[in-house]
């Protein structure tokens, strides 16, 4: 079963996602902003600005997810101007952040992400791997851009929307088994075997 408003409500407050905005924002410090914070059945997730990256090609190299080379992912600046905060994302290229909000998901809640229609319409995808049952901390986002031109991603603001899914608890949550991605903080996780 989805969660809707109240249940999410209902177990932001017992932890589940800190910080917590309990209606969606879409305006903030008086300026427009790409909304966040609870909706009707989902949360909308914000980019963290602490650290943006994206691929880049490092000659001689292939990206191996058994044997990641940082030096495959190249800093992206964070830059602003009267539309707020913002990195750039290259057009066709691929990118990684992280959520501001802090998830602690209870054995019963697994919870999927989606990409937010505006920047779908700018050739945005998200391609956010589940948060599984037990999981906790800041989760490590990823976005391709599939149009020729560059994007801003806008840090602050709202970038996916998470759905969180009930049902009965399981056998052995993310937590208990002790998940390689588990306690990830508000930095970019690498890929990890």
């Amino acid at each position: 079963m989805i969660l809707n408003d109240r249940q999410i409500s209902t177990r932001a407050r017992a932890g589940m996602i800190r910080p917590f905005s309990p209606e969606l924002v879409r305006v903030a410090d008086g300026h427009p902003t790409l909304s966040f914070g609870l909706s009707s059945y989902g949360y909308d997730l914000r980019l963290s600005p602490r650290e943006f990256k994206v691929f880049r090609h490092v000659p001689g190299t292939v990206v191996d997810p058994k044997n990641f080379n940082p030096r495959n992912l190249e800093k992206v600046l964070l830059q602003e101007d009267a539309s707020g905060r913002f990195f750039i994302l290259p057009g066709r290229s691929y990118g990684l952040g992280v959520a501001v909000e802090q998830l602690d998901l209870p054995p019963d809640v697994t919870a999927i992400c989606v990409g937010k229609s505006t920047y779908a319409r700018c050739g945005i995808i998200a391609n956010v791997t589940p948060a599984e049952a037990g999981w906790q901390g800041h989760l490590t986002l990823e976005f391709s851009n599939s149009s020729a031109a560059d994007c801003r991603i806008y840090a602050g603001e709202g970038i996916v929307q998470m759905l969180f899914f009930t049902a009965e608890p399981c056998k052995v949550s993310y937590r208990t088994r002790e998940g390689k991605y588990q306690h990830q903080k508000q930095r970019i996780t690498p890929p990890k075997v």
